[in-house]
């Protein structure tokens, strides 16, 4: 019933300037919407009430707490622009509230930790692959980059002599950083036996990009090999490498690093150092035994 609308809104959002993503759910949850309006056996988009949205946000196909907020995220989209564009009177999405989801404690390495996988890693770079390995070890630890960013790197996005990593986040953002040297010195030595000038940094076994899979298949035996009980990914290393340089360098660098436009999401990755804080806890004026 609502294919036309729905066509219509997308092609809205596109012009909007709406990313990627965001078009991508928005089509997948009033397509569901639009499925469940058929079942409720509503004639036309006047007769859709308030109910009908509260039953599929809440009801329909038994929907996470997460899927929920995107649900009525897009029905609120949706109905804005039905009233832009005179089928609907009222934007009555507008009253759906969206559900509290309960703050996670965030995970992240140990110094300790993070310093047992850079050694196990460069115990077995005796190989090109090996040597792979640990580069984008270090720049997820280190660099804090996301998955996609790094194996999204090409040859030409390295530039060793100046070192500077020319790197793309998700949003379509593209920006400049600064390798440490380490960093800098390996990759140059790991692009030394290549004689491609663009294409792929890193390249899988069949000498193609680099995927997710194979760094999970990466993280996995890391794991085993080094002996950590922790579920390693992509964004526990971005979450170590904002706690780790948060120490040393301060809110507003790890922001820069991290390549957050907000400071408050910068604080949700710069956790509480369990070091700096029993450091702290140590030297506290009123708790030390000459004190008391």
């Amino acid at each position: 019933m609502l294919e036309n609308q729905i066509s219509g809104f997308v092609a809205y959002c596109k012009v909007s300037g709406f990313k990627k993503k965001s078009l991508e759910t928005l089509s997948v949850r009033l397509n569901q919407f639009n499925s469940f309006v058929n079942h409720a056996a509503v004639q036309d988009i006047a007769s859709i009430r308030y109910c009908h949205l509260r039953r599929f946000v809440a009801d329909y196909r038994q929907p996470s707490i997460h899927v929920k907020k995107a649900r009525i995220w897009a029905l609120r989209q949706f109905f804005h622009y039905l009233t832009l564009e005179g089928l609907v009177v009222k934007n009555i999405a507008t009253d759906l509230a969206y559900p509290k989801i309960e703050k996670t404690v965030p995970h992240f390495l140990t110094a300790g930790e993070y310093e047992r996988i850079l050694e196990y890693c460069a115990s077995v770079a005796d190989s090109q692959r090996g040597l792979r390995n640990l580069i984008v070890t270090m720049m997820l630890g280190t660099l804090g980059l996301r998955t996609n960013a790094v194996i999204s790197l090409n040859i030409q996005d390295v530039e060793t002599k100046s070192g500077l990593l020319w790197v793309r986040e998700k949003g379509g953002i593209a920006r400049i950083m600064i390798m440490p040297d380490v960093l800098n010195a390996l990759i140059h030595t790991y692009q030394a036996d290549r004689w491609e000038v663009r294409g792929p940094l890193f390249l899988s076994r069949r000498n193609k990009r680099l995927s997710v899979r194979s760094l999970q298949a990466l993280f996995a035996a890391i794991a085993d090999a080094v002996g950590i009980d922790k579920h390693l990914h992509a964004h526990l290393f971005r979450h170590t490498a904002a706690t780790q340089l948060t120490v040393v360098a301060g809110t507003s660098i790890c922001q820069q690093v991290l390549g957050h436009a907000r400071r408050s999401n910068t604080i949700n990755y710069a956790h509480l150092n369990p070091q700096r804080y029993a450091d702290y806890m140590r030297c506290h004026p009123f708790i030390k035994e000459d004190a008391l």
